[in-house]
């Protein structure tokens, strides 16, 4: 296992993220990786099928470009969970855990993304698409509500932080999503753009607080949404207004990516998308599907990252790092921390 940096300045790889088709890289991907060299990789449940399958994967990966790449995945447990039984442990929604777990929850949820850490990393994977900072409402959509960890910014940030700190001594970065708040959508954005239309001041004392409250962690991920208040025309993935909120306001100096910038909330094509999100500040895209026609675009769309967005990319990749406890080591204080949480039920 790898435990550190890399650098990315010094030959500036694309600005994109991409996915794969399978569980294996085809001849056609690894000639296009080598070639387009993107910042790292992603993986979902197509790219998973053992332990040892996923470690070749994730190295062939890397040797594709030929560096320490970040590969990313999200494992937030729950419903969002790449990796599942019988290879890796089952998880309740995030929401359902820190119910349960009352005044423990930081110390449950700090731990609990300590293994997720120890998992990710025991196959190659070294960022994990975590904390979701989301402030939960009543209307919240389905597909977002229990991945959130609350309905008081306070209480999400805390448990924001947790999240954050388990995963970061496990050696695996995390990611801020979905930045500035996806919680007062009311759509699903896989399908359709939502739109907000709260008053600035509802929305910086409720929903961005928590992400500025965590605005120091190295890689954030947008939202595909429009808050109206701020930009009526474009959801903040595109919108350069708010990304300027999102730096100067939210204070996130970390590396931003895009959202899947083939998600249903956005129009136009890919390449267009890709062009528009970077305009607007992004430092990099996220292309999820493992489509190779929409890569080539993508790639194309991207080209290489700017100065200023590699030496961000570099500072994050900086903190990868030995994980702190093994996994042996975590599961058994988690065993003992259920105990302790099922005699006080």
């Amino acid at each position: 296992m790898h435990s550190g940096g890399g650098t990315v300045t010094q030959s500036r790889p694309g600005a994109f993220i991409t996915g794969v088709a399978g569980t294996a890289l085809t001849g056609e991907e690894h000639a296009f990786l080598a070639e387009a060299d993107p910042l790292g990789f992603i993986l979902f449940d197509r790219n998973v099928d053992s332990p040892e399958q996923l470690r070749r994967l994730t190295g062939t990966l890397r040797e594709a470009v030929g560096r320490d790449a970040p590969v990313l995945i999200d494992q937030e447990g729950g419903r969002v969970a790449r990796l599942r039984p019988p290879h890796w442990r089952d998880w309740p929604a995030p929401l359902d855990q820190v119910a349960r777990a009352g005044p423990r929850a930081e110390q449950v949820m700090r731990l609990r993304y300590a293994i997720i850490a120890a998992e990710l990393r025991a196959v190659g994977i070294d960022v994990n698409c975590a904390p979701c900072t989301d402030v939960a409402r009543p209307d919240t959509h389905a597909v977002l509500h229990n991945r959130c960890y609350g309905d008081v910014p306070d209480t999400v940030s805390r448990i924001a932080r947790a999240v954050a700190e388990g995963l970061l001594s496990g050696g695996v970065l995390p990611v801020l999503k979905h930045i500035p708040g996806h919680g007062a959508a009311t759509t699903d954005s896989h399908l359709e753009l939502p739109r907000v239309d709260l008053p600035r001041d509802t929305l910086q004392k409720v929903d961005f607080a928590p992400f500025a409250a965590l605005a120091d962690l190295p890689v954030g991920m947008t939202a595909h949404v429009v808050y109206a208040a701020f930009d009526p025309d474009r959801p903040a993935t595109t919108s350069p207004g708010m990304i300027t909120l999102i730096r100067q306001g939210i204070g996130f100096n970390g590396l931003l990516m895009s959202d899947d910038i083939s998600m249903g909330a956005l129009n136009g094509g890919i390449a267009d998308r890709c062009r528009a999100a970077l305009a607007a500040g992004c430092d990099v895209i996220l292309h999820s599907n493992g489509d190779l026609a929409e890569m080539r675009a993508v790639a194309a769309a991207s080209g290489r990252m700017g100065q200023r967005a590699a030496q961000r990319a570099e500072a994050a990749l900086a903190l990868r790092r030995a994980p702190e406890a093994d996994l042996g080591a975590l599961v058994a204080e988690w065993d003992a921390l259920m105990r302790a949480e099922t005699a006080d039920g």
